[in-house]
């Protein structure tokens, strides 16, 4: 993304090549062509603590006048303040804290008063290294370089992952081994109430984790066990011993047997329906962890700790390798519950010779609604998490999204419920002014019931109705989206060319299209 950095310092060396930079502390200049914009402002060096104070304050004063100035649908990305290098005179003289603290405060009021600011903590970086790893006079003399160069490339390393954050980019799933790494000990050696969790050490550190995994996902992040033991010495467990956090009911799936855990993951994929790459796995066995490397690649493999006193500092690197995220959406909270409800639908379906009847027996209700303030969020993060039933993959942000409806595009999101449970917002469909379907995607967890096909029906029909006659729409390959290769196909759409790359054109004639919508499909307009 072509970003336009507000600075006051040299910075040039920490953020990746295509940035725009301004002139030192210079907002005269506000390119309108930049896709967004960053504001790092780094506490000046001075020794007058009332005026270093007096210009810290002045700089959120200039941060109000640039989001004057700039189109509010361009994301900008505003980090906070830090003190790198400071002289206090006193023991009793708070201005300069009080100016950073106000500062920052300034910055987080922004937020709430604009969508499109986002503001990113400094010092989640700066506390990771001491103050002389942070600060060279050397490059401030030469460069005016606010801090150490040597520190580019672990910057870099960080600010992808903010990036990263923003875009609501995330691992989808943790799973689990059981022995050392949910409580301390073998089960099938200690017993029910022998393995250690709570009391003391190493006790507590076992609990801490699994109170800090049990937030996790409440914070959505789909949870799993993958475990060699004997399952109804597992089942037991979660039942009686009242020390243990996670119980049966936090997981949305789990493997307890003697099989080899590559094969227990490549199951648990298949049955929550998500890809490998989506996979978080940990376990105190090295030698298990080495097989999923070399079996699954796509799979993440921390390396766990050698010592239980080490699980706080572990889950923390846990959340920020692979599960931060800036914002959580109300869908993220239900993750769980929403694959176990998935789970009793397959099992409902075998009890049906007739798939007709058993989708009829699901009593699906389908909630169209148009993109608005409220579920725009939730419509970015499905075009930047959504892979395998994505016609186009255009990844969007929020902002992109109220661009789009500024620009006059039609933009609906689809929220699915049936008897088992409430899947939330699932899918979205756009549509530009010129009457062509950017992007059609459904969440891989409502696939198999022909949904989307209704979907996209329901939305035809409310484009014909409003005086359109014809829609193209397109399939853009990517390496995970195959099955949706013949989609529009069996659609009515006609293929009207195909390029060397799979790339396939298409189009509709709406007053001739077959826009009949099975009747088990319970619509409802938003």
């Amino acid at each position: 993304m072509n970003y336009f950095v507000f600075r006051n310092n040299t910075i040039e060396r920490f953020f990746p090549k295509g940035y725009q930079f301004s002139g030192y502390d210079d907002i005269s200049l506000i390119p309108s062509d930049a896709e967004g914009y960053v504001w790092y402002y780094q506490m000046p060096i001075k020794y007058d603590q009332k005026v270093l104070a007096e210009e810290i304050n002045g700089y959120a004063q200039k941060l109000a006048f640039v989001l004057g100035q700039i189109d509010s649908k361009k994301t900008i990305i505003a980090l906070t303040m830090d003190s790198l290098y400071s002289v206090a005179f006193t023991d009793n003289d708070f201005n300069l804290q009080s100016a950073v603290a106000n500062y920052n405060l300034a910055l987080f009021g922004f937020e709430c008063q604009h969508s499109n600011v986002k503001v990113i903590d400094i010092t989640e970086f700066t506390r990771k290294y001491t103050a002389a790893e942070l600060f060279d006079w050397k490059f401030y003399f030469i460069s005016q370089m606010g801090m150490n160069p040597k520190l580019s490339n672990e910057f870099s390393v960080w600010w992808e992952k903010k990036l990263y954050s923003i875009a609501l980019k995330r691992k989808k799933c943790l799973v689990l081994d059981l022995d050392n790494t949910l409580w301390g000990g073998v089960l099938g050696e200690e017993g029910v109430n022998g393995i250690k969790i709570g009391g003391d050490y190493p006790g507590k550190a076992f609990l801490y984790f699994q109170e800090a995994l049990l937030e996790l996902s409440r914070q959505g992040v789909i949870l799993t066990i993958c475990s060699k033991n004997n399952e109804q010495d597992v089942l037991d467990t979660w039942e009686k011993n009242p020390f243990v956090v996670l119980k049966k009911e936090h997981f949305a799936a789990y493997r307890i047997n003697w099989t080899d855990k590559a094969t227990n993951i490549k199951e648990l994929a298949e049955e929550l329906n998500i890809g490998l790459d989506s996979f978080v796995f940990v376990d105190d066995n090295p030698t298990e962890r080495e097989l999923i490397r070399q079996l699954l690649p796509t799979v993440a493999v921390p390396d766990f700790p050698l010592q239980p006193y080490n699980l706080p500092a572990f889950f923390k690197q846990l959340v920020e390798d692979y599960f931060k995220v800036y914002s959580v959406t109300d869908e993220d909270r239900k993750k769980t519950e929403q694959y176990k409800a998935n789970a009793a639908r397959a099992q409902a379906q075998h009890s049906f010779v007739d798939f007709s009847a058993f989708l009829e027996s699901l009593d699906i209700q389908i909630g169209i609604e148009s993109a608005n303030e409220f579920n725009i969020q939730r419509i970015a993060q499905m075009t930047q998490k959504t892979n395998q039933f994505n016609l186009t993959t255009h990844r969007y942000t929020d902002a992109d999204v109220k661009s789009f409806l500024s620009d006059g595009w039609k933009i609906w999101c689809m929220c699915v419920a049936d008897k088992f449970g409430d899947n939330g917002i699932t899918g979205c469909i756009m549509v530009t002014p010129d009457g062509e379907i950017d992007t059609f995607l459904l969440s891989c967890r409502i696939l198999g019931k022909g949904i989307e096909v209704a979907f996209i029906k329901k939305i035809l029909s409310l484009l014909k109705t409003d005086g359109q006659f014809f829609i193209c729409a397109k399939y853009i390959p990517s390496l995970k989206n195959v099955q949706v290769k013949e989609f529009y196909e069996k659609c009515g759409f006609t293929c009207v060319s195909e390029s060397k790359d799979g790339t396939k054109n298409y189009e509709i004639k709406l007053a001739d299209a077959d826009l009949k919508i099975e009747k088990y499909y319970h619509i409802k307009l938003k």
